[in-house]
């Protein structure tokens, strides 16, 4: 797939562009791309649906979008707007929003354009025609999803609009939206082959099994849990929508020698020095390279991994110790985040200490990751460690495809549809729990048996915390919490650090930034002033 789809990148941007804004003219100009003259080849098609796999998403979103939630923490620069945003401070100016919504439409109209115009491609075969219509249809039906999740109501539409015509829509009811979604999805899923049905070649293409788990995540944003199970229950007794399995490292499935691997569903594709994302170089520790740090982990997401007995710090019997916080913990802590003490894997072979704690570098000269008020170390105490490339270039460039959908999600929207519906028993725990601990690095019966004398209630904590860690730094948190309604609850007040600040404040647990949220508006992003300025038929949400 990254050969196919990417090694036309320079090119693509200025084909669609010319494609979009030429106008149909009888004699068409010879010496560039144009309306008339274009759709003369499938290489040429698939130049014009590579952009639109391109333009699906992006690495920096991915990654911060966790500092909109309780995961990050975003220091310095209002990188894609989270700063604003977790601060209450943002208004409908705010370029995040209007990046949001124009990355979007620009990426429907592309699709708009090559599904309007493939039919007159020669010399293709029905098959393959269809099966890149489903890939755009699919696209589309993402970016819709993405819309309507941030913004509530937004303007619907299925072909291709000037932009005079633009300025008369109204928006569309988010109900309506989520059905045109639903049913395109379900749609393609008889077109799409499977995972096991492409060929190495075309490793990366959208699958049939991406287009059922991602209507399973549309309808569990939803609470719609009896339709999330009859999905997610084929994933796991059948092979109707391709052939899935948890990969068996954690660590491992997150390095390039894994890529397309049995886990992933459905990635956004980047190619080693020629299509690559560097944002570890403000993420990672300054001891191994970083520049600073603009993305730290908090001390609420690092006191969310339970111990290796199963309980949580706070329970009675855990061990946990806190002057010795990261022994004995979910082995997953250590592959998601860097913390005091921490053994960095280099490239070569060999380990790094990571010195956080104030006083505590050997090298007294070069304390570069230890915490500092105003400094350019993390201000949290803390470093990201998932997603690190050791195969990266200068300064973190990476070509490491960026997981958007996988297996072990759709085991955690099992869990969570059982517990809200029929009930979820030591079966189900054994299928879904029970198997992402164990591929963690769980040994401890006590953490891998069922506990029947869990309430509902009691279950869905267990659920929700093993979805928190299990799927931290993959930007994801943030519409759990939205979907649940606890974001007023876990985004008001101070986001917390590593146990270096003053001891008579918070238990000596770093005060790092404080933030707000207001239930009565924050749960939907307002339309961008900008875009209500053009077409006055655009209604605004509600508080803003």
């Amino acid at each position: 797939m990254r050969k196919i789809f990417f090694n036309n990148t320079l090119i693509v941007g200025l084909v669609v562009m010319l494609a979009a804004s030429c106008k149909k003219l009888d004699l068409a100009p010879t010496n560039r791309f144009t309306d008339a003259n274009y759709w003369t080849s499938q290489d040429r098609a698939q130049t014009v649906l590579n952009t639109a796999y391109s333009n699906m998403f992006n690495s920096t979103q991915f990654f911060y979008n966790e500092a909109l939630s309780d995961n990050a923490y975003n220091g310095r620069g209002d990188i894609e707007g989270v700063m604003s945003i977790s601060a209450g401070l943002a208004d409908p100016s705010l370029g995040r929003f209007s990046g949001q919504w124009n990355n979007q439409y620009s990426c429907i109209k592309t699709t708009h354009i090559f599904l309007e115009n493939i039919d007159r491609v020669p010399n293709m075969t029905d098959e393959v025609k269809n099966r890149m219509k489903a890939e755009a249809r699919f696209i589309r039906a993402f970016q819709y999803f993405q819309l309507y999740t941030w913004f509530g109501d937004v303007p619907l539409f299925t072909a291709d609009i000037s932009v005079d015509e633009s300025k008369t829509l109204s928006r569309t009811s988010k109900t309506n939206v989520i059905s045109f979604v639903l049913d395109e999805l379900v749609a393609i899923e008889s077109i799409l082959p499977t995972n096991t049905q492409y060929s190495v070649a075309d490793r990366g293409r959208i699958t049939k099994g991406a287009a059922a788990a991602l209507r399973a995540r549309v309808l569990l944003y939803e609470s719609r849990w009896p339709e999330v199970l009859a999905i997610t229950k084929n994933f796991l007794e059948t092979n109707q929508y391709g052939t899935y399995s948890l990969f068996p490292s954690y660590e491992g499935l997150f390095l390039p020698q894994n890529e397309y691997n049995q886990e992933v569903i459905f990635d956004h594709a980047y190619i080693p020095e020629v299509r690559t994302y560097n944002n570890f170089f403000d993420m990672a520790p300054l001891a191994v390279g970083a520049r600073l740090n603009a993305l730290a982990p908090t001390q609420e997401l690092v006191d969310d991994y339970i111990m290796l007995n199963g309980k949580g710090i706070r329970d009675s019997g855990s061990e946990y110790v806190e002057d010795d916080p990261y022994t004995r913990r979910d082995p997953r802590l250590q592959y998601t985040i860097v913390y005091h003490g921490y053994q960095w894997k280099l490239p070569s072979g060999s380990t790094r200490t990571i010195y956080t704690k104030p006083g505590t570098d050997p090298d007294a000269q070069n304390k570069v990751d230890e915490y500092a008020p105003g400094g350019v170390s993390s201000p949290t105490g803390y470093y990201i460690r998932k997603y690190y490339d050791p195969t990266s270039v200068g300064n973190f460039n990476s070509g490491l495809n960026l997981i958007l959908i996988r297996y072990a999600d759709i085991l955690l929207m099992h869990a969570e549809a059982l517990n809200e519906t029929t009930g979820f028993n030591s079966m189900a725990w054994d299928q879904t729990i029970k198997a992402l601990r164990q591929r963690a690095g769980f040994t401890d019966a006590a953490a891998l048996q069922f506990n029947s004398t869990l309430s509902q209630t009691q279950l869905r904590d267990v659920i929700r915390r093993e979805r928190r860690t299990e799927l931290a730094m993959e930007g994801l948190r943030i519409f759990d919490i939205r979907r649940w309604r606890i974001a007023e609850t876990v985004l008001n007040g101070w986001v917390h650090g590593a146990r270096f600040g003053e001891p008579t404040i918070d238990n000596g647990y770093i005060r790092v930034n404080q933030r707000s949220f207001d239930p009565n508006k924050h749960y939907l992003w307002p339309i961008p002033r900008e875009e209500r300025n053009r077409n006055t038929n655009l209604s605004q949400n509600n508080g803003w």
